[in-house]
């Protein structure tokens, strides 16, 4: 206590001391005085004793006495303030350790009295508590009457107060049981002579003890006396006392000390004569309890077990058992048996449970339980203790399912509480349903109907107790369902696991000194007595007394725990449970086994076989071993006869396999259930693990193991290895998924157990070997004959049947036989031919072992199987179609390895066979990917062929030949496939007509990979062919397939394909058989054709090329008009390729060499390297060979010209066919209704173009007029609304879609044509010029298609089936622009001429400019008017030209009223139109006028009459100013056509100044446009003088005045220029109309406008020239 004594802690308890004196002299001025003197004084002693000496802490404590007097004066007043204010006083004294004995002596009389009194308890108990741990100083009489307060203030009334003190108390007895041991501590070096203990029980015996060891020793006695009901010795002044509480003391001091009781021999005489008779007296009422016994059967009333003190009494025999078994080994004896007791069915269930915690604290204690073992089961005449506790735990387990516990019958006579749990039958219920829907609610046992769940109580190697830990409850507490059987089955867990570490342990560390110490060679486990060696004879001793315990250890218990053991193995409903009892019965066997005890070994491992089959199988093994060691015995525990349970069928497990048993005769089935396969597994890791110890028990296992290897439907795979099988046959095997994820585990441990087997000794291995030879001579019994065996009717008998001939078979073709096999034919036919004869039976199972077989032998032998081939190959090909897919996968695989692998190594007649057999693959429908696969296995051999071609060709000539040479001998013919061929061309087309075969497969994909492969491998080796052999390809193999595709694709179903098998969804062009099939025809039809332009060099010579041609011709043709959008454009691209052929070169420009000629394909196939060729090698006979070999003798490649004429018209035909029934408009049309797509008519058309370049020699007119009644229904032909967005990218731009250019691109060819062409061609213009005058018409009259609804393309909705004509006004103008450039080319054509060109082309355009404003666009009618100028500017000069011969006389007339219908259009020009834009439009109508004035007027003479005259009316009518009276004021500004006007009264006028009259014509034309003149100016004057006088004020409108000036100046001019004519040229009747407008115009000076004022003024000077004097009659006449 450093911290009490430095100089500060004195000071400020110096300080504290005093003020506590002053406060108490305060509190007790008035009340007490005596004790305020004392305080004072007090004052004084303290500050004396602190100024006096220099060891304070020293002097207080002698001084104490005097020191402490004031505060116990003050707790005598009875006051509590100043009780409460002392008693802090005193402790703060105690705790710096100032208080003397005898002042703690004072202290303790005065706290008796505060307790006597019952003030401050609380306090009371805290200032002792203080007193009694801080210093030593109280012993003896005050140490007891301390103790003695504690106690009594433990029986208060107060419940606070209660456990405090109880707490207290226990602290106090601590406290005096540890001074005792610090007090042995420091007299531990003093040697004492040992003093004999006397033997009376009187207390003064104890003089010899040390203080604390006295007070310790006196305490204990007490509590026994107490605990006893007696009264005490030493704790004088007790007035009551509870058992329990004593117990509890006892226990704790028992527990805490157990050095004090071995050391000292005064304790240990307390034990053995005190405390253990206690015990066994207390525990005589539940010794001699029976439940249920009636008490008037016994004289006297037993007393009842009382609980808390029953559990209090096992909590002290566990430790005086734990502590000191080695002090009392009688009293523990005495006390095991009566736990054993305890353990009986007619004890109350708590006090069973109590029992059974105190025994597991003992079974997690192995070398206690060795000690028992040691001093009870092996002596002579004693209990045997060790094995009744473990026969007693199996029996009380057996208890708990034989007696269904009716309820807690002792504690409800107790309490009266029937609460707890009734008959057991409600949960066992619940849990067998649970287990009946696969769903287990608890982890269980169940047996019999008894259902006991499993709890999780402690971790394993731990006791830790519940019941035993209730210190608080008085009633015995109710113990839930399973409690106890969950306890004792970790009792059993425990108790295995720690002797078995122990004794292992021990076992390790002897034969690990055993191999240090001796180099002998046997070890200690066979016979110890032969190594009696001096120097380890002392060693060995000890070792056999420790195998001694060991041994009697296993022996005493094994034979309870197996009969517990297998009970809950059985009842067992929870893996985790089962999994323990299975790992401890597997430890117990392996100990046993390590130990050399046969019969308990073979016991616990018979256990486990039994576990792992079905309940009630027939093993003979089984049944004679366990009949020798078990069935027989019946152990016999405590008197009570157990017979070992039997399993019951009835074990509530979830069945996870069905099997057969295995058995001479076939039974029924027999089930395995999950627990089964776990005992199964357990027994697997036994075998694996411990082999070694197994000895004689080998035949047990494997029996077991074989029989259940039967019934799971293991088969034996390759190598002996065991793979877990499908279920084969209907009900014999069923395999839940459950087991499934087990089996692969299972068969792989299995599989491994005999790997492992090379770590055992010999002796071991010669037990393993003795126990498999015993197995197979039963199995060989079963079997018999062993083909037979394979057609046997049970799957799993020939299963194993078929394995003994594969393996037979495989050993004799690896044996080293003397000429090798490859050499002896015979003998390797032999062994092969069983082999095939198996392909004759037709289960499943046979057939995968002789393929699996197949596959092995070709993995080993097939290098050297030469004539065994067609065999093995024979074998693979037998599989059908039906014979399900692992089968077919087995047999594709070994046709994969042969492909890969053994191609070059066969012979090559076997070749075809395998091309045979990798067909037959790709029939098969089973399995989509192998279909496929043999495709490229086709492939790859075709490759293989490729490379290897000259070693196979000249292998077969050889073999050709000799077959030849014997049939020859035999009179037969030889007879094979394609037989003319030679035979390795037989070969190619096997392969190509396998090839064709899958090109019709119903399945799209197969079709589609086989014509890839097929044209492939045409393209790629067809050149490898003879020359002949290519009219069998042509014919026999491509228009067979055509014709099948072809076929097949027109009767194709239409229904929808919902989706692909499985969930694959199929796009919408291919969701029918009809659209699959088009595919197909599509991919075959391009093959075909690309062979036929590729290769056309090699088929032109062969004679009937032009028949082919035909063919080929009609197979387009029919694809094109087929109603597939897909097939058809497709046909054309296929006849676009056999088109664009470059036709031979003439013999005269051939080149030298022969290799050159002109071919599209490289001729040299050159320096082609395999794999494995080395060098690159040129075939011999390469193209350019063979090319030069036909040359040689004559030149077959060169066709003359007429033939390949008649090929192109041929084309041609086709060609017109396609397109005249393709374009030709239906007679009905309904939604279903076939129109051809817009890519498909743009290809047609431009194929055209190549196809002319042939034919333009024999073109005619005939063809021509065919040609454009295509072109025009083609156009003609209107779009779906789905494809308008692609087709047309908006109305608005104007652009021509691809097919209308190819039709304008058609047109121009021919036109380019004609125009270098002969003479004879010509004529042909005209019919240009229509068909592209019909075009133009399309601008403002589309097309009708048949009777077909069309709808503009802007109301059209997208994707409805709705038809949307085209937009033609671009192809509409853009043909109107070939016209016109094709006129300025041809006006002078005779033709064109004779044909009235002109007159069609004016007749055309006439339409959209009298439409004008109502044309669909606007800028048609701009093009036709600016067409027409540029026409005519060329036309007329012709017409003139021609004027005589009348071939223009028509056309005048049309070309009047085109004009007229133009100038003056009865169209309304657009309420939008901006006045720029009229401007525009004005000036085109001036344009016009132009021509007229510049092209027509001037040649009046040249041009009929009428004509002229309908012109001028025109002007005429122009130059007046229609006034329109829908015009508003401002309007009439801008719509009067201002300029034109003026335009044509110019041209009026021009054509008035006639004085270069030269020709009557001319003098006519002028005469009439004067009258013309003049009558519009007198027109025009007289509405100006009208509206004049009408508008009064106003001024007239602008262009109204402009006009009047206008005529004013005309007039001027006119009269001007007719002075100056001669007069005989002008008309009488002109002066006449001159002079008439006189009076109109002086009616005019009467306006108001300047201008016209002035104008007016110029108009009426010339009219002074008219002013004569009127002369006589007479005189005229003379004149």
């Amino acid at each position: 206590m450093s911290g009490t004594n430095s100089p500060e802690a004195v000071k400020k308890l110096l300080e504290n001391m005093q003020s506590d004196l002053r406060a108490l002299s305060l509190e007790c001025r008035k009340k007490f005085p005596p004790v305020k003197e004392a305080a004072e004084s007090g004052i004084i002693k303290v500050k004396t004793i602190a100024a006096r000496n220099t060891e304070i802490l020293a002097a207080l404590k002698e001084n104490s006495s005097e020191v402490v007097q004031p505060f116990l004066m003050g707790c005598g007043t009875k006051e509590p303030k100043i009780t409460q204010l002392c008693l802090a006083a005193i402790q703060r004294l105690m705790s710096h350790e100032v208080v003397s004995e005898t002042a703690a002596g004072n202290i303790i009389n005065m706290l008796w009295q505060l307790m006597e009194n019952s003030l401050e308890e609380l306090k009371l108990l805290q200032t002792v508590l203080v007193l009694l741990t801080t210093s030593t100083v109280v012993h003896d009489e005050a140490l007891s009457k301390a103790i003695v307060l504690c106690f009594r203030l433990h029986f208060t009334k107060d419940n606070i107060t209660n456990n405090t003190a109880a707490a207290t108390v226990r602290q106090v007895v601590t406290v005096v049981f540890e001074r005792m041991v610090a007090e042995d501590e420091r007299h531990r070096d003093i040697v004492e002579q040992p003093v004999l203990v006397q033997a009376n029980s009187n207390r003064r015996s104890v003089s010899t003890l040390r203080p604390c060891a006295k007070d310790a020793y006196m305490l204990f006695q007490d509590l026994c006396q107490l605990v006893n009901a007696d009264a005490p010795y030493w704790l004088v002044g007790m007035t009551e006392m509870t058992r329990t509480f004593g117990l509890e003391l006892l226990e704790s001091v028992l527990n805490d000390f157990p050095q004090v009781f071995l050391q000292h021999q005064e304790f240990s005489f307390l034990l053995k004569e005190r405390v253990c008779p206690l015990v066994i007296k207390l525990f005589s009422p539940n010794i001699k309890f029976r439940q249920g016994s009636s008490a008037s059967s016994s004289p006297a009333p037993v007393e009842k077990p009382y609980f808390p003190i029953c559990m209090r009494l096992l909590r002290v025999v566990s430790v005086l058992i734990k502590q000191f078994y080695s002090l009392l080994v009688t009293e523990c004896e005495i006390f095991l048996s009566l736990l054993v007791k305890f353990l009986d069915a007619d004890k109350p269930q708590w006090l069973r449970a109590v029992a059974v915690e105190s025994i597991h604290r003992l079974c997690v204690q192995p070398q206690l339980l060795r000690s028992f073992c040691q001093s009870y089961d092996m002596k002579q005449h004693s209990t045997k203790v060790f094995r009744d506790i473990v026969n007693a735990l199996g029996s009380f387990i057996q208890s708990l399912f034989l007696v269904p516990p009716t309820g807690n019958t002792a504690a409800a006579n107790q309490a009266g509480n029937n609460n707890v749990g009734g008959p057991v039958s409600a949960p066992a219920s619940t849990g067998m349903l649970g287990i009946g829907g696969g769903v287990t609610l608890l982890p269980a046992f169940e047996y019999r109907g008894t259902w006991i769940p499993i709890l999780t109580i402690t971790v394993q190697g731990s006791a830790k107790a519940t019941y035993l830990e209730m210190l608080d409850k008085v009633e015995p507490p109710t113990i839930p369902e399973g409690y106890a059987m969950s306890v004792a089955f970790h009792c059993l867990l425990d108790l295995v696991r720690g002797i078995t570490s122990m004794i292992e342990g021990e076992l390790g560390e002897v034969e690990t000194e055993c191999q240090t110490t001796t180099e002998a060679a046997s070890s200690p486990t066979q016979s110890s007595e032969q190594q009696e060696l001096q120097s380890t004879s002392d060693q060995l001793d000890t070792e056999i007394v420790s195998r001694a315990v060991w041994e009697e250890m296993v022996n005493a218990c094994w034979c309870g725990l197996l009969a517990a053991l297998s009970l809950l193995l059985d009842a067992s409903t929870d893996e985790a449970a089962t999994e323990n009892i299975l790992k401890a019965e597997l430890t117990m066997a392996a100990l046993c086994g390590r130990l050399g005890l046969v019969t308990s070994r073979d016991a616990f491992i018979t256990a486990i076989c039994k576990g792992s089959l079905p309940p009630h199988y027939a093993l003979t093994v089984l049944n004679a071993t366990t009949a020798a060691t078990l069935s027989s015995k019946s152990y016999s525990i405590q008197g009570q006869s157990v017979m070992m349970i039997s399993p019951s069928s009835e074990s509530h497990q979830q069945v996870v396999a069905v099997g057969q048993p295995l058995a001479v005769q076939p039974q029924g089935t027999v089930m395995l259930t999950s627990k089964n396969i776990q005992c199964m597994r357990t027994l697997l890791n036994l075998a694996h693990c411990h082999g070694a110890v197994l000895g004689t028990s080998w035949q047990l296992v494997l029996a077991t193991l074989q029989h259940l290897v039967w019934i799971l439907g293991l088969k034996p795979s390759s190598g002996g290895a065991l793979k877990p099988g499908r279920a084969v046959e209907g009900p014999s095997t069923v395999l839940t998924t459950a087991v499934m994820t087990d089996l692969p585990v299972i068969s792989n441990i299995l599989s491994r157990l005999f790997e492992s087997s090379q770590y055992l000794d010999d002796v071991s291995l010669h037990h393993l070997i003795n126990a498999l030879c015993s197995l197979s001579l039963e199995a060989m019994d079963m079997a018999y004959g062993n083909n037979k065996v394979c057609q046997h009717p049970n799957s799993r008998m020939r299963e194993w049947g078929a394995e003994a001939l594969t393996s037979l078979i495989k050993a004799g073709l690896t044996f080293n036989h003397d000429p090798p096999l490859s050499q002896n034919q015979r003998l390797q036919l032999l062994l092969l031919n069983p082999l095939k004869e198996m392909s004759s039976i037709n289960h499943p199972d046979i057939r995968l072992k002789q393929l699996e077989c197949v596959l092995q032998i070709l993995q080993s032998q097939g290098d050297s199987l030469g004539p065994g081939w067609p065999l093995a190959l024979g074998v693979m090909g037998a599989i059908r179609n039906d014979q399900g897919e692992s089968l077919i996968r087995t047999a594709f695989q070994c046709l994969q390895l042969v492909v890969t692998d053994f191609l070059p190594t066969m012979p090559c007649t076997c070749l075809q066979i395998v091309v045979d057999v990798a067909g037959s693959f790709g029939l098969h429908n089973q399995e989509l990917n192998i279909s496929l696969t043999s495709i490229g296995l086709l492939w790859n051999i075709s490759d293989y062929f490729f490379q290897r071609g000259e070693i196979i060709e000249k292998e077969l000539n050889k073999e050709e030949a000799a077959q030849q040479k014997q049939a020859e001998e035999k009179g037969v013919v030889l007879n094979r496939p394609f037989h003319p061929a030679p035979p390795f061309d037989c070969l190619w087309l096997c392969l190509y007509a396998k090839l064709g075969e899958l090109c019709v497969d119903p399945r799209p994909a197969v079709r589609k990979s086989a014509g890839q492969t097929l044209f492939s491998t045409i393209g790629a080796h067809g050149t490898l062919l003879q020359h002949s052999t290519w009219h069998t390809v042509i014919w026999k193999v491509l228009f067979h397939l055509l014709d099948r595709v072809r076929e097949s694709s027109t009767t194709a179903d239409k229904e929808k394909i919902e989706s692909g098998g499985g969930n694959i969804l199929i796009h919408h062009s291919r969701d029918t058989a009809e659209k699959q099939w088009a595919e197909t025809w599509v991919l075959t039809l391009a093959g075909v054709a690309r062979i036929f332009n590729t290769r056309r060099y090699l088929l032109q010579p062969l004679g009937d090329f032009s028949r082919a041609w035909d063919v080929l011709l009609d197979h387009i043709q029919s694809a094109a008009l087929s109603k597939n959008n897909e097939v058809s454009l497709a046909a054309l691209k296929s006849f676009q390729e056999i088109l664009q052929i470059v036709s031979p070169v003439r013999d005269s420009d051939k080149p030298e060499t022969p290799p050159a000629v002109n071919v599209p394909v490289p001729v040299l196939i050159g320096s082609i390297s395999g794999p494995g060729l080395s060098r690159p090698f040129v075939r011999t006979d390469s193209i350019g060979e063979r090319l030069g070999r036909y040359s040689s003798s004559e030149p077959p490649i060169v066709t003359d010209e007429l033939e390949d004429l008649n090929l192109w018209w041929a084309a041609w035909n086709t060609w017109y066919r396609i397109g005249s029934e393709s374009t030709k408009p239906p007679i009905t049309f309904d939604k279903l209704t076939f129109i051809p797509s817009q890519p498909f008519l743009t290809a047609l058309i431009q194929i055209f173009p190549a196809l002319y370049q042939h034919i333009k020699t024999g073109f005619n007119m005939d063809d021509l007029q065919k040609l454009g009644v295509i072109l025009h229904s083609a156009v003609s032909v209107p779009i779906s609304s789905d494809a308008s967005p692609f087709i047309l990218p908006s109305y608005t731009e104007a652009v021509l879609t691809s097919l209308q250019e190819a039709v304008l691109t058609a047109l121009d060819v021919l036109q380019k044509a004609i125009c270098i062409g002969p003479e004879n061609m010509q004529i042909m213009y005209p019919a240009i010029f229509d068909q592209l005058l019909a075009f133009v018409e399309f601008s403002c009259k589309p097309p009708q298609y048949g009777q077909l609804e069309t709808k503009h393309i802007a109301n059209a909705k997208y994707n409805q089936a709705e038809w949307v004509a085209l937009n033609y006004v671009p192809f509409a103008e853009r043909s109107l622009e070939v016209v016109v450039d094709l006129y300025q080319k041809t006006a002078c054509h005779k033709a064109v001429v004779n044909e009235k060109v002109l007159q069609n082309i004016i007749k055309t355009l006439r339409v959209p400019l009298s439409l004008k404003y109502s044309c669909p666009s606007e800028s048609t009618w701009k093009l036709a008017v600016s067409s027409l100028l540029k026409v005519l500017s060329i036309g007329l000069p012709v017409a003139r030209q021609h004027a005589s011969s009348g071939k223009f006389d028509s056309m005048w007339p049309e070309l009047a009223s085109t004009f007229e219908d133009f100038l003056f259009t009865k169209s309304i020009p657009p309420d939008n139109l901006s006045i720029q834009e009229f401007q525009r439009n004005e000036s085109i109508d001036v344009e016009v006028v132009q021509l007229i004035s510049t092209e027509i007027l001037p040649y009046a003479n040249f041009i009929p009459k009428e004509f002229v005259g309908q012109i001028m009316t025109m002007l005429n009518k122009g130059s007046i100013h229609s006034q329109s009276s829908s015009f508003t004021e401002a309007e009439i500004d801008i719509r009067l056509r201002e300029e034109f006007s003026k335009m044509c009264f110019e041209t009026l006028l021009q054509f008035s100044f006639s004085n270069k009259v030269t020709t009557p014509q001319e003098g006519y034309i002028s005469r009439m446009a004067l009258s013309v003149l003049l009558k519009r100016s007198q027109d025009v004057l007289h509405r100006y003088i009208e509206d004049e006088r009408l508008s009064g004020k106003c001024p007239l409108p602008r262009q109204q005045v402009t006009e009047i000036i206008f005529v004013l100046k005309a007039v001027s001019t006119l009269i001007d220029s007719l002075k100056k004519t001669q007069p005989e040229n002008v008309d009488g009747n002109t002066w006449a109309q001159v002079i008439a407008l006189y009076p109109t115009l002086v009616e005019c000076i009467t306006c108001s406008s300047s201008e016209v004022c002035s104008a007016l003024k110029e108009a009426l000077v010339p009219f002074k020239d008219f002013m004569q004097p009127p002369a006589s009659k007479v005189q005229n006449g003379e004149s």
